[in-house]
């Protein structure tokens, strides 16, 4: 692609997000959660692959048909209170088809279907992308509606969103699809947090993006699609791979390591506000994904493959590393001492 138009696209995708994380008019808002998917579906489309067609096809259909449900939202808004304000969403039926269709395009349960396959239609990059950058326009608007927004439906929609990411993550094979799972099983951590302390899910969210981030630099670096292409990439770089065991490990929410302070944080927040039986349906149905981090941790390093001679010559290969991953791979890891401070400050 065209230096030039790559450098616009990605222009305007920041610019997009920043837009709508500012906008307190629902028409702006809308504009720039268009102009955000008509940014990223040249990206989606670099690669010219009936796969990326097809994810890309995907993705206009779901993100457009969750702008007009918002559009409709917000113009029922203003029919009924004479307010363009995200503020003042004080409709209850406006409120309801907001959160639905911000959902969508978060790709939360039960509007999840779409997702893993647009995931498994792009490249490691553009799926990092879809999976971090792409979560935050939506979630500032539902920061945006939080005073209006109905605790009870975003904690079900969590609940569900967990258990949804954990079981359907169990049976797959490609990385992409199970990080997509993976995903959904995050952001179900994300909306109770976000019901509860809004500070917290901003710490969560931020978490996740570190995380998350880490594991796509390192499977893009080393090229690995499937499990079964981990558990050869021992020989190309035994360093990113050691690496990306214990990010994975971070990412299941183990400690010591950062990924367990959200869910730590979350099960004391819904433990104090007497959510506890909440907090122990999120902890059991965070169980499967642990069972499929432990999977893909097992085949980086604690496993011998069957030796062939590809598998032997595979160290020749020149594995190109970003230097964010470097950065990103060490804040995954060994945030967990920084906790209080953390909090306090989020």
């Amino acid at each position: 692609m065209n230096p030039i138009i790559w450098s616009l696209l990605i222009t305007s995708l920041t610019t997009s997000t920043i837009l709508t994380m500012a906008s307190n008019h629902w028409l702006l808002a809308w504009i720039s959660l268009e102009l955000n998917t008509l940014s990223i579906l040249p990206i989606m489309m670099k690669h010219h692959h009936p796969r990326a067609t097809e994810a890309t096809t995907k993705y206009f259909i779901i993100q457009a048909a969750a702008a007009a449900s918002i559009l409709l939202a917000s113009t029922l808004n203003a029919w009924q209170t004479g307010e363009w304000s995200i503020l003042h969403t004080n409709s209850l039926l406006t409120t309801t088809l907001a959160t639905v269709a911000i959902m969508m395009k978060l790709g939360l349960a039960p509007a999840h279907l779409w997702y893993p396959e647009v995931m498994q239609g792009t490249t490691l990059y553009t799926a990092m992308l879809i999976s971090t950058w792409q979560k935050l326009a939506p979630l500032a608007l539902l920061y945006l509606m939080y005073t209006n927004l109905n605790p009870t439906m975003l904690m079900l929609l969590g609940l569900m969103s967990t258990a949804t990411g954990g079981w359907t993550g169990l049976n797959q094979t490609q990385t992409r699809k199970i990080m997509a799972f993976s995903s959904i099983a995050h952001m179900g951590w994300l909306l109770p947090a976000l019901a509860t302390n809004q500070g917290l899910a901003t710490l969560t969210m931020l978490l996740y993006l570190i995380t998350t981030t880490a594991i796509f630099l390192t499977m893009a670096a080393t090229t690995t699609k499937t499990i079964s292409d981990i558990s050869s990439t021992w020989p190309a770089s035994p360093i990113a791979m050691t690496a990306m065991l214990v990010t994975l490990m971070s990412l299941a929410g183990l400690p010591p390591l950062t990924g367990f302070m959200p869910k730590w944080l979350i099960t004391k927040e819904l433990t104090t506000t007497n959510l506890l039986p909440l907090g122990m349906a999120l902890l059991l149905t965070s169980l499967p994904s642990l069972y499929f981090y432990t999977r893909m941790a097992y085949m980086t390093m604690l496993t011998a493959p069957p030796t062939t001679t590809t598998g032997k010559m595979k160290w020749r290969l020149n594995t190109q590393f970003n230097p964010t991953m470097t950065i990103m791979t060490t804040l995954a890891i060994t945030l967990m001492p920084l906790t209080a401070t953390l909090y306090n400050s989020t």
